[in-house]
């Protein structure tokens, strides 16, 4: 079955020989719920587009859009006043890779077809900026590093939900993949997660002054997961499929799922590089108090900007915490 990013590419194809003078040049594709959809081509730099109708009412008039990292979201008015949302190629941005993020655009629009033009932009946009994100991170599969820290997050995730937290708000918490100072934020406070695979010790590796600063939001927890690698573990790709599992009720909660794996920098396509299998030997969760050992920016001597620095989670005194009471402390259960 035809996808529309075939009719998309088609277009495109068909429209780089024209000479024509500089603006837009288009092609009508499809229609997703009721949102028309163009494949576009920006002259004379024969800018590849796709060009998206959304109703003027459903475009917040102070809505900051995407920008950067090889694209563009920009608004455009055709002849008949219709305001279109076009996602355009930058001159330096990789076509290869453009193509990927609108037919994954397309694509969570389409799970959503049903929705109204608000909903649609919603997951327009999120789509785009998870794109974003993964295009600042370099666009590249996931580090054995970031992989662990990855299964680390979406264990926290998986314990979140299985403590009570609906799915959706459990997976709009989750903010690491778009740079939270802390993975989540869930009522007033939030959770950093660590995770480790050393036998001796519970190193955990601090990236920011800011990641176990509570100034801004209280409580602060810190949640170390400690694996191990098992022939009979699961491999991350394992993990993300049982997640998709719990959020399938929703088509909303796969949304937002899927978001954060791209802002991750997870994509099922290189799931055959993910091979390893873990399981959970241990789990701790500590509070961030004053006496815990911690370097903030209100604690280095001035001139300090930034520090990356280990801890052993091993060697924090302070009571082991169980997920339950900490959601209970934060207010979501």
């Amino acid at each position: 079955m035809a996808q529309p990013i075939d009719g998309i590419e088609l277009a495109w194809s068909s429209m780089r020989d024209s000479t024509d003078a500089a603006g837009w040049r288009s092609i009508s594709i499809s229609m997703i719920g009721p949102c028309a959809l163009r494949a576009g081509l920006n002259f004379p730099d024969k800018l590849e587009a796709l060009l998206v109708r959304f109703a003027v009412s459903a475009i917040p008039v102070a809505e900051k859009f995407p920008d950067g990292q090889g694209f563009s979201v920009t608004r455009v008015v055709s002849d008949g006043g219709r305001i279109w949302l076009a996602l355009t190629r930058s001159m330096h941005g990789s076509l290869e890779l453009f193509t990927a993020m609108v037919a994954d655009v397309l694509h969570a629009m389409e799970v959503e077809r049903d929705s109204d033009e608000e909903r649609l932009l919603k997951v327009f946009l999120g789509r785009i900026r998870a794109w974003q994100e993964f295009m600042r991170k370099g666009a590249q599969s996931l580090s054995p590093e970031s992989e662990i820290g990855l299964v680390g997050e979406l264990t926290l995730l998986r314990a979140i939900i299985d403590a009570g937290v609906p799915p959706v708000i459990a997976i709009e918490s989750w903010v690491g993949p778009f740079d939270g100072v802390q993975d989540f934020n869930l009522g007033t406070g939030s959770l950093e997660v660590k995770a480790t695979l050393s036998m001796t010790g519970f190193p955990a590796k601090i990236g920011s002054l800011e990641q176990l600063d509570d100034s801004v939001r209280q409580p602060l927890f810190l949640a170390g997961a400690r694996l191990h690698q098992t022939e009979t573990g699961r491999s991350l790709p394992q993990i993300v499929a049982a997640m998709r599992d719990i959020a399938a009720g929703d088509s909303g909660s796969v949304c937002l799922f899927d978001e954060r794996l791209i802002a991750a920098g997870y994509f099922d396509t290189h799931a055959d590089r993910y091979m390893r299998r873990f399981s959970l030997a241990d789990t701790l969760i500590v509070e961030v108090k004053d006496d815990f050992p911690r370097l903030t920016s209100g604690g280095v001597p001035p001139g300090v900007m930034r520090v990356i620095y280990d801890i052993d989670l091993d060697k924090i005194s302070g009571p082991r915490l169980l997920i339950l009471n900490v959601l209970k402390n934060l207010g979501v259960i």
